[in-house]
């Protein structure tokens, strides 16, 4: 094994790297079959919410693509997870002298309001200006998070994180001070009529009240509307439940079995489902088409790996992870040797590298092959998330390789969050190149892996 000395001054890979690398580009942007696969996914299929039919003819179809590439095994996984609907006829108006309909969407997992529900609204600044109030306070009023993401941040990634919190917890802490519903500013940097959608939760013994997100341009208008005459009434209805039972649904497993180590695993991997509004075109059919292109572009240019390599495609990812809980259990009861996992689930947007979760050598590793893969854009590799899906591979239950790295694919960010979670979130939205780029990066990193894997032990 190299010293980590000897991977920063040395390359860690051969002159015949660069002619396979160029393969996979060429045959990627050359003849490259994802943006189709996207095209029928997103248009025939679909959005895609855990439960659906839509769900299920996903998983199917992209089964029935895969097994064409000549892969070693392909299964479907039974996963167990809760099933939320919508419902029909969810609004939400500022209920003044005139009703004023405002862009607005049930939050995954949110409770009905049982028929119209009308309070005065309070709007809080965040979760820290929410825990300010006392018990009782908020008796009886609807509540409105109304905390922007940072746009002085150029990681979007990291403006949505410093307030994700509003959405997926504010309904319980809002309720421990006596609300009895939350609307939350959606998460995007733009101001426009979207309303964006997302999992949120409730925590035990608190009581469960109803959560909407409302667009950023009906979120200033709230705001302008409280803050001119000093209070406002809003008026919700939302039919959405959660069914009493749970789903039985399925990811989708499909592998080109090592030649050399046939028992240690590569994941390439991304989540099928996907909201109920929009068609969940860069969350996340880019990473689930990219991922099926990673298969077939091993097999045209003949790539025969040393390690397995599995593409799984998780179900459930937007509102319960059991897909990927699931699959990380079976993985360690089975006794699976996972080398390293990799994910896309941050749009088809064009590819600038890989955020690592792993450690330092093998960061520095992946970093010395940076003149390698720079010519096709690919330049950051860093220390950070790999992904939602392949984190329980990580996590205390289930980890069973202390050298486990874990990989996401990092396409620039700044569209990102004008499409995340909302009903703009199209197959037009998404670039055929940037997506093909996808693609073939994640392929040229597999291949590097696979055949360099000795250097990360």
């Amino acid at each position: 094994m190299l010293s980590i000395s000897a991977i920063a001054q040395d390359k860690s890979y051969d002159k015949s790297d660069s002619l396979v690398v160029r393969s996979i580009f060429d045959e990627a942007l050359l003849d490259g079959k994802s943006y189709g696969q996207l095209n029928y996914l997103c248009k025939v299929i679909g959005h895609r919410l855990t439960g659906s039919q839509q769900a299920d003819d996903a998983v199917n179809w992209a089964q029935k693509q895969v097994g064409s590439y000549g892969v070693s095994r392909l299964a479907q996984q039974s996963v167990e997870a809760d099933h939320w609907r919508r419902g029909d006829k969810e609004w939400v108006a500022i209920s003044e002298d005139v009703d004023m309909l405002l862009n607005a969407s049930a939050l995954g997992g949110s409770v009905s309001t049982d028929g119209p529900l009308q309070a005065q609204v309070v709007e809080v600044n965040g979760m820290e200006e929410l825990r300010q109030y006392n018990v009782g306070d908020l008796k009886g009023k609807i509540v409105f998070l109304n905390e922007p993401l940072d746009k002085s941040l150029v990681n979007t990634f990291e403006a949505y994180g410093a307030c994700v919190s509003q959405r997926y917890f504010g309904a319980s802490e809002a309720a421990k001070y006596g609300s009895v519903a939350v609307l939350v500013r959606s998460l995007t940097t733009l101001t426009d009529v979207h309303a964006h959608t997302g999992s949120m939760a409730y925590d035990k013994g608190v009581k469960k009240i109803p959560a909407a997100a409302i667009s950023t341009q009906d979120a200033d208008i709230l705001h302008s509307y409280i803050e001119d005459l000093g209070a406002a009434t809003v008026t919700m209805n939302l039919n959405c439940y959660t069914s009493i039972t749970k789903v039985n649904t399925h990811n989708l497993i499909a592998e080109i079995k090592g030649y050399q180590n046939p028992d240690n695993i590569i994941v390439i991997g991304a989540h099928i489902d996907s909201w109920d509004i929009g068609e969940g075109a860069h969350d996340d059919g880019a990473g689930v088409v990219q991922c099926m292109e990673v298969l077939r572009l091993f097999k045209e240019v003949g790539i025969k790996p040393k390690n397995t390599i599995r593409m799984v495609l998780y179900m459930n990812e937007e509102n319960g992870n059991m897909g990927g809980k699931t699959y990380a259990k079976r993985a360690k009861v089975n006794g699976e040797n996972h080398l390293c996992a990799l994910e896309s689930d941050r749009g088809g947007f064009s590819p600038r590298g890989f955020s690592i979760d792993g450690r330092d050598s093998q960061i520095m590793t992946i970093a010395s092959w940076k003149e390698l893969l720079e010519p096709y854009g690919l330049h950051y590799f860093k220390k950070g998330y790999g992904g939602v899906d392949i984190g329980p591979l990580k996590s205390k239950e289930n980890k069973v390789n202390p050298n486990l790295m874990l990989l996401g694919l990092y396409p620039d960010s700044q569209r990102y969050f004008d499409y995340h979670h909302s009903e703009s979130d199209v197959f037009e939205s998404v670039n055929q190149r940037e997506l093909e780029l996808g693609g073939a990066s994640m392929a040229s990193m597999v291949y590097l892996i696979d055949k360099y894997w000795s250097l990360f032990n």
